[in-house]
């Protein structure tokens, strides 16, 4: 079995869902493009806790993880499998780190949201790893280097966040002018991802003022890390879509590794 791929999706506003736009497009093209995957292993900003956990249930729910949006989107299932025996795989080799097999959580947005681009029959499982908001990057980063062998079991690695996300600065309007400093910091990344300098990438703070600002808390920078993780040294990396979206949200979406079929 060839190796799969890993892939960070830049998930943005909820409101992505429901436009045909040249991100969701992007998403699509990731899922028609790359090798189809036996199950996708998700780590999303948007479970984030204390401890880690994945998912374990048979058949997760799709969690509307948003408020003050239209009702289409609250309407929305995405009824993708899940996979209890890729949960106790993960479990395995995240030992000695203790991983809880949850069965409470299911798909939350920052999940479905691209997942169901990519995939849009929802007929490919799907388990998240939730992000541990107690420990640092190198943490994650180790992580994710624990869950390499997957890649080589047909499982699609996949981070879900932003490497741009200040809410509290946020413009309101789709056509808002972009912050200079969520410019540079956005080239930033992809200079360091072009270079494979995981380095500078785990040690973001090490950037200055432009980090502070770019991620004022690391639950949505945090995906790429351990995407970087699960890498070996020298595999290339492919921006799929890049775009500053309401001043300061980061669309960057990249793929590593294998090449697409076809």
């Amino acid at each position: 079995m060839a190796r799969m791929p890993v892939v960070f999706f830049g998930h943005g506003s909820p409101m992505n869902v429901l436009e045909d736009n040249r991100y969701t497009r992007a998403w699509r093209e990731i899922g028609r493009a790359l090798p189809r995957p036996r199950a996708v292993l998700c780590v999303s900003a948007h479970w984030y806790t204390r401890g880690t956990g994945v998912t374990a249930a048979q058949a997760p729910k799709t969690i509307h993880d948003f408020y003050g949006f239209p009702r289409e989107l609250y309407a929305l299932r995405y009824p993708a499998p899940g996979d209890p025996v890729l949960a106790a795989r993960v479990r395995d080799l995240l030992a000695p780190t203790e991983v809880a097999l949850d069965h409470e959580w299911g798909l939350d947005h920052g999940a479905w949201a691209v997942l169901r681009s990519a995939y849009p029959d929802a007929d490919v499982p799907a388990v998240q790893l939730s992000i541990d908001g107690t420990q640092p990057a190198s943490f994650h980063y180790a992580l994710g280097r624990r869950l390499a062998p997957l890649r080589d079991e047909g499982v699609l690695l996949a981070g879900s966040g932003n490497v741009v996300h200040n809410l509290s600065l946020m413009a309101r309007s789709t056509d808002a002018a972009r912050y200079d400093w969520a410019v540079r910091f956005n080239d930033f990344v992809r200079d360091a991802l072009a270079r494979g300098d995981h380095r500078a990438l785990v040690r973001w703070e090490d950037a200055g003022e432009d980090a502070r600002r770019a991620i004022p808390t690391p639950e949505h920078y945090l995906p790429l890390v351990y995407c970087l993780g699960a890498l070996e040294p020298g595999e290339p990396v492919r921006i799929a879509v890049d775009g500053i979206d309401l001043g300061s949200i980061s669309m960057l979406s990249a793929v590593f590794g294998a090449a697409p079929s076809g």
